[in-house]
């Protein structure tokens, strides 16, 4: 007998998420009769993103579709087609989709909000998942799109050793920004000075971030890449030059929280200094992702680029991977393999 193992949401965490809000459940599998333009897909390798967070919250509060109790959790997944309805997709490809945290999936490809994407075969599907992953598209939509980089201009980034983070790091560098980064520890600032393309990395666990701020930036901050929000939003707000722009990526310190995430304190110092702030998801450029993935992969090639990752193995551990997100405890992108 085949069994389709899943983790569904046990109850809407209230405050730090924990592993006791999802279950474990597994039930006898057999294959559906699919539906025209259908994929059935086995999961092969699971990322553990922040964002999958805001889903869990209750349906007036998640701002793209709450799971129900006692649903999968899905989230950006590598899979394989076992049978397919759908004329761009073939038994035996692998897939990038949103897919539930099971064992096997219909998915439909045409109604997805988030596109399914076929990995090449030259592809390592860790790769697919990592370096040419949608943390590194938004990385480069982000950057170059919404924030615009120029050459010389300094660039503040929040959330900097995370998946999105490190890679507009690198980037920015690239684009030939001044590059200050912000960061949970010692190990992680250092090796984003030593590694990951930051002039100057900031600890906020142990530093007075506006005063760190102030003395790393005495020109101010032209683009502001921020993951985090909160304190780090605020702080940044300050600092910003005029004719700064301020790209919304994510607001992790509020998503934990049962309030909404808190905008500036004073919204006259962006009028003054005329400072943009946009918020964006990467979907919105799919019609793009070719010629991005161009660009990632002949910087990984010149060497300017690293894809830094953390690989944890087996169905059992993804609660408790997803946790380790929130607590700090990992080194980039976190992926699970099956």
């Amino acid at each position: 007998m085949t069994l389709n193992r899943a983790w569904v949401l046990a109850r809407r965490p209230e405050g730090a998420v924990r592993t006791s809000d999802f279950a474990y459940q597994e039930e006898a599998f057999a294959a559906p009769l699919l539906a025209e333009g259908e994929i059935l897909v086995r999961t092969r390798i699971i990322s553990c993103a922040p964002t999958i967070r805001n889903w869990l919250n209750p349906p007036e509060r998640s701002y793209r579709g709450a799971i129900g109790i006692g649903e999968p959790i899905r989230g950006m997944a590598a899979v394989e087609v076992l049978e397919s309805r759908h004329g761009q997709f073939s038994v035996g490809q692998w897939l990038t989709a949103v897919a539930p945290w099971q064992d096997y999936a219909v998915l439909r490809p045409d109604a997805a909000a988030v596109p399914v994407m076929a990995i090449e075969a030259s592809v390592d599907p860790v790769d697919a998942m990592t370096l040419y992953s949608p943390n590194s598209l938004t990385a480069y939509f982000g950057l170059f799109t919404v924030g615009e980089p120029k050459s010389g201009m300094t660039l503040l980034v929040s959330g900097a050793a995370g998946s999105v983070g490190g890679m507009v790091c690198q980037m920015a560098r690239i684009a030939g920004c001044r590059v200050i980064a912000v960061a949970g520890g010692q190990d992680k600032c250092r090796w984003l000075e030593e590694e990951g393309g930051a002039d100057v990395a900031i600890d906020y666990r142990s530093s007075d971030l506006p005063a760190a701020l102030k003395a790393a930036s005495p020109d101010g901050i032209n683009i502001f890449f921020d993951n985090v929000g909160g304190d780090i939003l605020q702080a940044a707000v300050d600092r910003m030059a005029p004719h700064g722009r301020i790209v919304l990526c994510g607001q992790l310190a509020a998503y934990d929280s049962n309030e909404p995430a808190a905008g500036p304190q004073d919204m006259m110092k962006l009028v003054y200094g005329r400072i943009r702030m946009q918020g964006f998801v990467v979907g919105d450029y799919a019609d793009d992702y070719a010629s991005a993935i161009t660009s990632i992969r002949r910087w990984e090639a010149e060497g300017r680029l690293r894809n830094r990752y953390d690989v944890r193995d087996g169905f059992r551990c993804i609660p408790n991977a997803f946790v380790d997100i929130f607590k700090g405890r990992n080194s980039g992108t976190l992926i699970v393999r099956i």
